[in-house]
C-alpha cells in the first residue's frame, strides 16, 4: 500500500480525495490547501488529516497528488521531486514548456514516477473506440462549455483544448509539421474561444475548436481514416464506428448497406457499430493506473513527456493567436 497526500482541496481536489478513498491500494494520509476555510470544510467532510505545510505532508507520503492552480504546479512538483517522492499532477502539467523540461530533468534525477492528469485518456467512450482507431488522416474536435469563473486564470487553450491536443498527439504517430490558429478573448482577458489546425508529417490534419462561452456543453471528436469513421462523445460517453469492408460474396442480409464505388472497384459493405461502453470513473482509474506504474516500475499511462508535448503544442497555438 502506498501512502498518498493531496495538494489542493478545491472543486477538483475534493473529487480526487473522494476517488482516492475508494482505492484500496492507497492510504490517504491527508491534504494541504492554502485556504483555511476550504481546509476546515474538507477536514470536516472527509474526516482526514489537514497538514499545516506542504513540507510536512511530503515527508509522510510516498505519492503526492497535485490538484492546485496551474501556476503553482512547478513549485509544488519540484518540492516533491527534490524529496524523491512520486508525483501525480493535474493538466496542464506546468505553466510553461521551459518549466516542463526542467521538471522532466528533475524527475529523471530523482528516479521518481510522474503521471499527468489528462483524464480523457481514461474516458470510457475513448477506451471503447481506441481499438478501432488506426491511422486517422483527419480529426475534428469540439470542446465547448458555458462560462465559469473557474479556469479563467489560463487561456481556453490550456483550460479545455489541451485535452484534445493530448488525445490527438496520443493518436497520431507522426511528427507535427505546422500549427495554424486563431482565437479571441470575449469575457476574460485571455482567449475564450479558439480554433487550431495541426498538420502532421504523414498528412494527417487535426482541426480543434474550444470555447468556454457556449450555451451548452459539447465534447465530441471524430476520427476519419481509410474505410472508417469513428465518433467519440466524451461528454455523453458514447462511441460510434462506421467502417467499410470489401465484399467477397454478397451477404444474405437484405438490410445490408452496400457501397459501390464504380469504375470496376470492388463493392464494400458498410458496418455501423456501437461498442459497449463500460462504466468507468476516469479519475479513479487514472489514479489506479499510477499506483500500478509505481509498484510494477512501469511507464505511467500519461507520462511527463506526454504532458510536456501537449503543453508545447498549446504554446505554439497561443503564439499563433498572439501574432
Amino acid at each position: 500500500m502506498l501512502n498518498i497526500g493531496v495538494l489542493g482541496a478545491g472543486h477538483l481536489g475534493r473529487i480526487h480525495l473522494q476517488c482516492i478513498r475508494e482505492i484500496e491500494e492507497y492510504r490517504l494520509v491527508g491534504f494541504y490547501d492554502t485556504n483555511p476555510d476550504i481546509c476546515g470544510e474538507v477536514e470536516e467532510k472527509f474526516g482526514i488529516r489537514r497538514f499545516d505545510s506542504i513540507t510536512e505532508l511530503i515527508e509522510e507520503v510516498d505519492v503526492v497528488d497535485i490538484v492546485t492552480p496551474t501556476i503553482s504546479h512547478f513549485h509544488n512538483a519540484a518540492m516533491v521531486l527534490q524529496r524523491g517522492k512520486h508525483v501525480f499532477i493535474e493538466k496542464p502539467v506546468v505553466a510553461t514548456p521551459a518549466q516542463a523540461r526542467e521538471l522532466i530533468r528533475m524527475a529523471e534525477e530523482a528516479h521518481s514516477k510522474v503521471q499527468v492528469g489528462h483524464v480523457e485518456r481514461f474516458n470510457p467512450a475513448f477506451l471503447a473506440a481506441q481499438p478501432y482507431i488506426g491511422t486517422p488522416m483527419f480529426i475534428e474536435a469540439h470542446r465547448l462549455s458555458p462560462f465559469s469563473p473557474r479556469g479563467t486564470d489560463v487561456p481556453v487553450i490550456l483550460d479545455l483544448m489541451i485535452h484534445d491536443i493530448d488525445i490527438v498527439l496520443a493518436t497520431v504517430k507522426s511528427p507535427l509539421l505546422k500549427v495554424s490558429a486563431s482565437g479571441v478573448p470575449v469575457i476574460s482577458d485571455q482567449p475564450d474561444i479558439a480554433n487550431a489546425r495541426l498538420e502532421f508529417e504523414n498528412g494527417c490534419v487535426a482541426n480543434l475548436t474550444a470555447s468556454r462561452i457556449s450555451l451548452k456543453k459539447m465534447r465530441k471528436t471524430r476520427f476519419f481514416q481509410r474505410d472508417a469513421y469513428i465518433a467519440v462523445d466524451f461528454l455523453d460517453k458514447k462511441a460510434e464506428i462506421i467502417r467499410m469492408d470489401e465484399i467477397k460474396e454478397m451477404p444474405d442480409d437484405p438490410f445490408a448497406m452496400i457501397f459501390d464505388p464504380g469504375n470496376g472497384n470492388p463493392k464494400k459493405r458498410v458496418f455501423v457499430e456501437t461498442p459497449e461502453i463500460k462504466p468507468v470513473n476516469a479519475i479513479k482509474q487514472e489514479l489506479e493506473s499510477f499506483h500500478h506504474a509505481i509498484v510494477s516500475n512501469s511507464t505511467p499511462s500519461v507520462t511527463i513527456n506526454d504532458g510536456c508535448n501537449a503543453l508545447d503544442v498549446a504554446y505554439q497555438i497561443l503564439e499563433k493567436i498572439s501574432g
